[in-house]
């Protein structure tokens, strides 16, 4: 019989890591980081626009980065990210375009929008960064 002691289902996966930001909380995180790119200030309305959602649902996952230190934000203000925050936002970022490039490539797309946001959240920063490396050499 084969070994199976290490398969698990991906919410055992989850469970096992121990994280403490969901992949919801990453896609808001990494919105808010791409938002502040310009320096301007973060409003709620806005973010919510972006991730195509309710304000209510923005400001409510905005409360849990806050919880998280990852971002300062006061009901009806704006959102601005932590130094935490602005680190994490920053890789979630990196990961993104590194998995657009990968997936562009590989499917011969301009864009694979869809599959990128599927798969990031699974992805460790190790793969990450050596897919990035596979993509300097041969992409």
């Amino acid at each position: 019989m084969p070994q199976t002691d290490n398969f698990y289902t991906l919410k055992g996966y989850s469970l096992l890591e121990h994280t403490k930001i969901t992949s919801s909380m990453e896609d808001y995180l990494e919105m808010i980081y791409r938002l502040s790119q310009d320096s301007q200030p973060v409003r709620i309305k806005e973010l919510a626009e972006c991730l195509h959602v309710k304000p209510s649902s923005a400001s409510k996952m905005t409360g849990n980065l806050k919880k998280q230190g990852l971002v300062r934000f006061e009901k009806y203000g704006t959102v601005s990210l932590s130094s935490d925050g602005n680190h994490l936002g920053e890789y979630l970022l990196f990961r993104h375009q590194v998995l657009t490039r990968f997936f562009s490539y590989v499917n011969q797309k301009s864009s694979d929008l869809e599959q990128v946001e599927k798969v990031e959240h699974f992805m460790n920063p190790e793969t990450v960064y050596n897919i990035q490396k596979w993509l300097d050499k041969f992409a």
